[in-house]
């Protein structure tokens, strides 16, 4: 999508709320890759897929600064929770202090570790799960996931196309795209769930468990 076009959608959608542009801002300013926060676009479209979808409780896999998590906070009924997972823990002190920046912050359940080992100990079920952490790993990610998925439960996969890398042959030593290939072609094939690419940003693919 080209700048004027994201512009013009950006006008025309609902405005980035003040706190998750000091979010935005700070990000930006205070960390090394801010290119991994959501943003206004995809964070907009978290929150209201959420406030459709109704969802109690929601998993998230690499939370960075915490924007995406309070984007999806944001529409949990007052008894939800969001358990959101990030393995850098130098994030942590960024990330406590952006999810106390709003009442409904006390709904993110902060996990310091390794995704793989600490959905193994979260208990079912969950109604909705958001991967963006290592591309190298989304088909583990999963793989874990789906069996703590309600029936009828989505998981969103970001990243999914790459900058357009996972649609031509990947270098021998670019594993990153080399997964995410992997990873979506095995969704593709998957009869368990029901699927689709959407090219919002680098790629959002959507997931129904039958």
């Amino acid at each position: 999508m080209d700048e004027q076009l994201e512009s013009y959608i950006t006008a025309h959608s609902d405005a980035e709320p003040d706190y998750l542009q000091r979010i935005n801002r700070a990000t930006h300013l205070r960390l090394i890759n801010p290119r991994m926060l959501s943003g206004h676009l995809q964070g907009r479209f978290l929150s209201m897929l959420c406030r459709i979808l109704q969802p109690k409780r929601i998993l998230e896999l690499g939370c960075y600064s915490g924007y995406s998590a309070l984007c999806m906070a944001e529409a949990l009924p007052e008894d939800g929770e969001l358990h959101s997972i990030e393995i850098d823990d130098e994030l942590e002190d960024f990330i406590r202090e952006n999810l106390a920046s709003v009442s409904f912050g006390k709904k993110v359940k902060l996990h310091i570790g390794d995704a793989l080992e600490v959905i193994k100990k979260l208990e079912p079920s969950f109604d909705l799960a958001f991967i963006d952490a290592d591309k190298r790993q989304y088909s583990e990610y999963y793989e874990l996931i789906l069996p703590k998925l309600r029936p009828g439960g989505i998981i969103l996969a970001d990243n999914t196309l790459w900058d357009g890398k996972v649609a031509v042959p990947a270098a021998d030593k670019d594993q990153q795209t080399k997964s995410l290939q992997n990873f979506n072609e095995f969704v593709a094939k998957d009869e368990r769930v029901e699927k689709i690419i959407l090219p919002l940003r680098d790629g959002l693919t959507i997931i129904r468990k039958k």
